[in-house]
């Protein structure tokens, strides 16, 4: 025999490792009991005791400043790793949380940059770098959907049922910081909007943004409610519901901002206008044919067109020019280029 043994404490409550040719003993009470539903549900030995002797610091409240919701994010999601590091959901709350938080950056960085003038490189301006903000909030809209859809389906086959106590104080910071971004744009508090310009494309972008991860949040605290209802399988019922609003949600910002960005034909100006503006030019006693019409959104309320029209031979095509600008201009396209032929 090597001189260890097992002994247990005079509570009963745990044991301790009793080696004995180094004296040294290792205590097996890591604080708990036969009843707790962590020993019971948990598939992660990572419950660790506190310590009582370790002071709490309290300065990181003071020396916020709450210059915009997502400096208050980024500072936020960074105590959020720290404090989580040794809870897989924790950290990957986090992370989502810090990837969410560099998208609406981007967004604001969005905002200044598009006000640059055009140059030579962007012949067009920098307006569409909100177009691709936004449409970037979207997809990652979209992408969390998906995420919290896959979350659900694990949650059931795994029939993971436990209350997870340390969830629910994430979740509300979650959903304060959130509300406190929804506050900040509710001129834009609707999921469907019609688009003026690139600033309202992506400052409604931000707002379902963080519109969607209150949601989210909403949806957590929700689960565990139920769970201390003891109703079975709330947490899948809940990510599930979740999952279904944030995808309806984001689906019209990333319809849009896609059509924008792949020159789809502007929403804004019906076929039917466009087909009659074809037959009335093509009706013109002068025009041989119509060909290359191409007409698409810059950014919002900015539609650009082009098109080519073969005229007779020794025909003015000035009238035609004219009467063509005139019928687009009234549909709202200023920006039309139109080449004439023959």
């Amino acid at each position: 025999m090597d001189g260890r043994g097992f002994s247990q404490g005079s509570s009963g409550d745990g044991w301790a490792l009793n080696d004995g040719d180094s004296g040294r003993t290792w205590n097996g009470d890591y604080g708990f009991d036969s009843g707790d539903r962590r020993l019971a549900f948990s598939r992660q030995a990572s419950f660790r005791p506190a310590d009582a002797s370790t002071p709490r610091s309290s300065e990181g409240r003071d020396s916020m400043t709450f210059l915009c919701p997502e400096q208050f994010q980024y500072r936020y999601s960074v105590g959020y790793v720290l404090a989580g590091w040794r809870r897989g959901r924790l950290v990957s709350d986090a992370f989502h949380l810090t990837f969410g938080c560099g998208l609406l950056t981007f967004s604001l960085f969005a905002m200044a940059a598009s006000n640059r003038k055009a140059d030579g490189s962007y012949t067009y301006g920098y307006k569409r770098l909100e177009v691709l903000a936004a449409f970037t909030n979207a997809l990652f809209l979209l992408f969390l959907a998906f995420s919290l859809a896959v979350e659900a389906l694990h949650a059931f086959i795994q029939d993971e049922s436990e209350h997870k106590h340390y969830l629910i104080v994430s979740a509300v910071t979650n959903l304060l910081v959130n509300l406190l971004g929804v506050w900040f744009f509710r001129s834009y508090a609707r999921v469907y909007l019609t688009y003026r310009n690139a600033e309202d494309m992506n400052h409604h972008s931000v707002f379902l943004h963080v519109l969607a991860d209150s949601i989210r949040s909403a949806g957590l605290l929700l689960a565990s409610w139920f769970l201390t209802l003891g109703v079975e399988n709330a947490e899948v019922l809940c990510l599930g519901l979740v999952s279904v609003a944030i995808f309806m949600v984001a689906m019209p910002l990333f319809r849009a901002t896609g059509g924008i960005l792949l020159q789809a034909a502007p929403a804004t100006v019906p076929p039917s206008a466009l087909n009659k503006c074809w037959r009335q030019i093509s009706a013109r006693e002068d025009v041989l044919e119509i060909s290359r019409a191409r007409f698409w959104e810059l950014v919002p309320g900015h539609v650009v067109g082009s098109l080519s029209i073969r005229m007779k031979e020794g025909a003015d095509d000035a009238p035609v020019l004219q009467f063509a600008r005139s019928l687009y201009h009234d549909l709202g396209i200023h920006d039309l280029a139109i080449q004439t032929l023959g």
